[in-house]
């Protein structure tokens, strides 16, 4: 592993080489198994969300560091807010379950405005207990 490096690739509608990307970028960093399926799904969910909601254009940021990985989804559009992590989805009338499948399977989850674009940061640490005040609220 390799502190500090880090990866972007732009988001477009192949999703599987966006997931497979990821997949190998958290190997790469120290995740296994449940952990690094969880990563490529919040992965794949959020590029979902840019495209279908956020404008249709966005880049995917990967790190990573010492503890874990992040995940930076740029939204280029702005559209997503801190308001849509804390929104509980209406199943029962079509989709809305993508952010709170984000923050389920993520150890951090938070959102970010800047410069007109919206920055949905995730967080997986290679080691250690998942905080269940994190995921309950769905941010750090």
């Amino acid at each position: 592993m390799f502190p500090g490096f880090r990866s972007q690739w732009p988001i477009t509608s192949d999703l599987a080489v966006l997931r497979a990307r990821v997949h190998a970028f958290g190997a790469g960093a120290g995740l296994r198994g449940q952990r690094l399926q969880d990563l490529a799904i919040a992965a794949h969910e959020a590029a979902t969300n840019v495209l279908r909601h956020g404008g249709g254009r966005g880049t995917l940021i990967a790190s990573r560091d010492a503890s874990g990985v992040s995940l930076e989804v740029v939204d280029a559009a702005g559209a997503l807010t801190e308001a849509h992590l804390a929104t509980v989805p209406d199943l029962d009338h079509g989709g809305g379950a993508g952010l709170l499948l984000v923050r389920t399977l993520c150890d951090e989850v938070s959102v970010e405005r800047v410069r007109g674009a919206a920055r949905l940061r995730l967080r997986m640490r290679t080691a250690g207990p998942r905080p269940a005040a994190s995921i309950a609220r769905g941010a750090a």
